[in-house]
């Protein structure tokens, strides 16, 4: 569902859509409010006609019958990899990895899945510094299975051969976290020389809560937001109106038309 829609004139100072500074907007989406589901937060520039992607981002994973049906029902692409489990992708090349049964009371969104060239160095920083749980950990297959809270979506860490090449897709994870913690956070990843892409900022939303943010990124340069959790949870609230504001952005958005009638191609980021 769509759980809120904004639109920006200008790039955002936590670098939220990427290095571009003109118009943009994000579009969360989940199967159900943040306080309690993994949500995606699609970013639409408006210049940019497509991304270039690398090999950071390997997928994620849900269970739901009900989008393998979907899928089916609108003849998308479906490919099967595993007893019951369907590999698809999205536009723009994103896969999804849909697994045909009813899914789990917390949220159908299972783990989402990066890769990481040293499995072991990941798994220092990810749970050593970020205190992330290991449920899980397959030597023989390279990938460890990660996570804060039980009911929550997991994250995947599979190492690959090679490095890690995040091309100009620009994506994120974000947790949010008591804002008392973020400091501490910074502190810490000063102390590890670790990379800091963001140092604690505040930043504003007009009519809204203040937000505090620091960004890292971890060995293989994957961006990481911590936000702080009492101001994110009145920003996160759903919105009512977020289909209908969506509809209307997409309705206004001449911006192909634009592009085709002086006969330019949209720039790839």
């Amino acid at each position: 569902m769509i759980l809120r829609h904004e639109e920006f004139e200008e790039g955002c100072k936590a670098t939220c859509n990427g290095p571009y500074d003109g118009k943009w907007s994000k579009t969360m989406v989940g199967f159900g409010p943040e306080d309690d589901h993994f949500v995606a937060e699609l970013t639409y520039n408006y210049g940019i006609g497509d991304y270039k992607l690398g090999n950071d981002f390997l997928g994620i994973t849900l269970a739901s019958s009900q989008a393998v049906s979907n899928a089916r029902k609108l003849e998308w692409p479906l490919s099967e990899v595993a007893e019951g489990v369907f590999e698809t992708e999205a536009p723009g090349g994103y896969k999804f990895y849909l697994q045909n049964r009813s899914p789990p009371q917390s949220d159908p969104v299972l783990k989402v899945t990066l890769a990481v060239s040293d499995l072991q160095k990941s798994l220092n920083y990810w749970s050593n510094l970020l205190g992330m749980k290991i449920y899980e950990k397959d030597e023989e297959k390279q990938k460890a299975l990660l996570g804060y809270a039980d009911n929550q979506c997991r994250l995947e860490l599979q190492a690959i051969q090679g490095a890690v090449d995040h091309a100009a897709a620009f994506g994120r994870i974000a947790f949010s976290c008591p804002q008392k913690e973020l400091p501490d956070l910074e502190d810490l990843m000063k102390r590890e020389n670790q990379k800091i892409l963001t140092p604690l900022v505040s930043l504003d939303t007009p009519g809204k809560a203040t937000v505090q943010v620091v960004i890292l990124a971890d060995p293989d340069g994957h961006e990481i937001c911590f936000v702080g959790d009492e101001a994110f949870r009145e920003l996160s609230k759903m919105d009512p109106e977020g289909s209908k504001l969506l509809n209307d952005a997409m309705a206004a958005d001449k911006s192909d038309e634009w592009f085709a009638k002086r006969n330019k191609p949209k720039a790839s980021g």
